[in-house]
């Protein structure tokens, strides 16, 4: 369902400091120095993810786990490799994305759910699901400024979940919000599994990994350290980290 061969991805880093990018203009127009990096977030990464898969994706910060979900979901391109993906993705990477906090709850549904396709008759149907499982029907009606950064990702991945995919991405979208929402955003990721949907599935709690996923991949650098068994392969990373930090 899904396959990679060789993918890189790099960006370009400024490294000098200005206060402005006016600053920075005046500097180049002067023809002063920028020092310019590249920096690879992914290295030659080859990976297969077959239909109704669960996949684990964990590292460090910076390892390259974000960047690969967004080559997956097509938000960003890679410079070399090529990707081959079936079905309908629906990534929970940014779920506060799309929003407007002028508008309330209830529009924010509205406006969300169409950029991810929903016809308006969907929207209809699907809003009362989506205003329940958010337990925000108390504030649904307020504008989205007064929402705490909690509340609009709960909205959002209750917007996000509605959509019937192929493709499940997740990336840490279950560290905010309390433990209960949290159990809750948890059930219903397992229902998509027990469902047959294709999960990647990013974060840093080593128990949810084992818990969702029937295979691991370690990313260290931009490249793959490690693929295998949830067990072996949280082992393996486990016994690396002690005395580093994330």
């Amino acid at each position: 369902m899904i396959h990679l061969e060789n993918v890189s991805v790099t960006y370009r880093l400024i490294r000098e400091r200005r206060s402005t990018f006016q600053a920075h203009i005046i500097n180049y127009l002067k023809g002063k120095r920028v020092e310019i990096e590249t920096l690879r977030a992914l290295q030659g990464v080859s990976l297969d993810v077959s239909r109704g898969e669960s996949l684990g994706i964990i590292g460090h910060n910076g390892a390259g786990k974000s960047t690969l979900l967004k080559v997956i979901s097509g938000v960003i391109k890679p410079v070399e490799g090529t990707i081959q993906v079936e079905g309908r993705i629906a990534p929970l990477i940014e779920l506060t994305a799309g929003f407007d906090p002028e508008l309330t709850g209830r529009e924010n549904i509205y406006l969300n759910a169409s950029i991810l396709g929903f016809s308006r008759r969907e929207i209809d149907r699907k809003c009362d699901r989506i205003i329940d499982f958010s337990e925000l029907q108390e504030f649904i009606d307020s504008p989205l400024k007064n929402y705490s950064s909690g509340m609009v990702s709960r909205l959002g991945f209750s917007i996000a979940t509605e959509v019937d995919p192929d493709i499940l991405i997740i990336d840490e979208v279950l560290a905010v919000g309390d433990a209960s929402f949290k159990r809750k955003s948890m059930e219903r990721i397992r229902e998509f599994r027990n469902n047959g949907i294709t999960i990647l599935f990013v974060s840093h709690n080593m128990e949810e990994i084992g818990f969702l996923c029937g295979t691991v991949v370690w990313l260290d650098h931009g490249s793959i350290k490690m693929i295998g068994e949830p067990g072996m392969v949280i082992q393996s990373y486990d016994s690396q980290q002690v005395g580093c930090p994330l």
